[in-house]
């Protein structure tokens, strides 16, 4: 038997056609999406069509992960109303403030929600929504995830058929992780009226089935509990991701209710929890950096080698695009510390990777103080090929470095999920398809870098950082 898994992250449609016995993968393929923080869910839908052509049809069921918290508003008629707002749109940061107030402050919304809403947050492009598009606002009708309408056009777009997991859900401000239920009153609050909300599925529940070849579709889940499902994530163990965001979680029993807002306290897709620090400054950074130097990524890596560790005295805030983590939509990025000794192009890349990392870091410091154990760190996403970043990493986050074989895992966790609901449904786990291969880095903890990193990102903290 076969399933396939899809990825519809930010930049592309992945999907991925495995044995559902053990998770080997015997076909895949990938189409990219258009640029930018909105999008026409069509575009996802043609990405995913172009990708999935000759493997969905093979599969005996199908899951489909996708990018958390975008904004997908539909008419009566299941019509899509407006261009989907995406987890990197921050428009809606002065929103975040308003519900923030509105509601009983950041301890109350960490209680109910798991979570202080950003302006990443589903509930608060909501109240953008109500605000700057009145018109759009009152047409809405029904309000979706990207996983959960994919899901259902592969379904064939039934009447009333929409559904999704508590994983995905956990990232709209408005669904209660420890409870397992939807926040009705929250949505209401931001768009001005109550849309429908899709079913709450469970982990191994069938949703649906592929309109064409009538295999069951799993309930789908968002993009980083599928990574989690897809790495077999164990206790003692975070993830931190390094892609277009920078993601740092654990898979845990019990519900973070984190108030001060850096920790978002998600589910995962087997009916546990994942408390998640997110960062929207990542590999990009890195990028951007090499194109400033005017060289390629492989001899970026190579020149940020060649720097000493801490990159003689440069350090780099690296809040290019405003920040998520901590909560500063309006920053920008700061060089500290250049002199005419250090103003070297190998010092400047090295500044880029330790900039990074140090924000990572910082990110699994809020997971580990809600007494989440971090023994060993994960490492996953594009940029966890970088060998500059691999022989970094340990020294700045303080413990081993494990980096899995380079894989589509939100796509194997989308599919492993389809083999839970295609091989065995009424299992409390979903089946046990062998780990990656990895492999282990190791250094001493750079303490100093830290401290270095630390007082930068603090002594800008009130800063207004962009220009008028």
């Amino acid at each position: 038997m076969l399933v396939a898994g899809v990825d519809s992250s930010t930049q592309s449609t992945k999907v991925v056609l495995c044995r559902a016995e053990d998770g080997t993968v015997v076909g895949q393929a990938s189409a990219p999406h258009p640029p930018g923080t909105e999008c026409d869910p069509e575009d996802w839908w043609r990405a995913l069509t172009k990708a999935g052509r000759d493997l969905l049809d093979r599969a005996d069921a199908i899951g489909v992960a996708a990018q958390q918290h975008g904004m997908i508003v539909l008419d009566e008629d299941g019509q899509v109303i407006r261009p989907a707002l995406l987890w990197n749109d921050l428009r809606s940061a002065p929103q975040a403030v308003e519900l923030i107030g509105e509601l009983g402050g950041p301890a109350e919304w960490a209680r109910r929600t798991g979570s202080v809403p950003s302006a990443s947050f589903t509930v608060t492009k909501l109240r953008w929504l109500a605000e700057h598009e009145p018109e759009a606002a009152a047409r809405t009708a029904h309000v979706l995830l990207p996983h959960d309408w994919l899901t259902w056009r592969l379904a064939g777009a039934p009447p009333g058929g929409q559904a999704t997991d508590h994983g995905d859900a956990s990232g709209t401000g408005y669904f209660g992780p420890a409870s397992g239920d939807w926040l009705p009153d929250l949505a209401t609050a931001a768009l001005g009226h109550s849309p429908a909300l899709p079913r709450l599925a469970a982990p191994a529940e069938v949703v649906g089935h592929h309109k064409g070849t009538g295999a069951p579709l799993s309930a789908g889940t968002g993009d980083n509990m599928g990574a989690a499902l897809g790495l077999g994530l164990l206790p003692g163990e975070v993830v931190v991701s390094i892609g277009t965001s920078g993601t740092a979680y654990a898979v845990t029993a019990k519900p973070a209710a984190d108030e001060t807002g850096a920790v978002a306290g998600f589910a995962d897709a087997t009916g546990r929890f994942l408390p998640l620090v997110a960062t929207v400054n990542a590999a990009r950074v890195l990028s951007v950096t090499a194109g400033l130097l005017g060289i390629d990524v492989a001899s970026f890596d190579q020149l940020a080698l060649t720097a000493p560790p801490g990159a003689e005295g440069l350090t780099l805030l690296p809040y290019l695009d405003g920040e998520r983590t901590p909560n500063r939509p309006e920053a920008a990025g700061v060089l500290r510390g250049l002199t005419s000794a250090n103003m070297s192009p190998a010092n400047l890349a090295r500044a880029a990777v330790e900039a990074v990392l140090c924000s990572l870091a910082d990110a699994i410091d809020h997971v580990t103080a809600l007494g989440v154990s971090a023994e060993r760190v994960l490492l996953i996403g594009g940029a966890a090929q970088s060998p500059a970043v691999r022989a970094i990493a340990p020294a700045v986050f303080g413990v081993p470095v494990v980096v899995p074989e380079p894989g589509e895992y939100v796509a194997l966790g989308a599919a492993r999920q389809a083999a839970w609901v295609l091989t065995q449904p009424d299992a409390a786990e979903p089946p046990p398809w062998p780990r990656a291969v990895t492999e282990t880095y190791s250094a001493e903890p750079g303490t100093a870098l830290r401290r270095r990193y630390a007082r930068l990102r603090d002594d800008t903290a009130g800063w207004r950082e962009t220009m008028d």
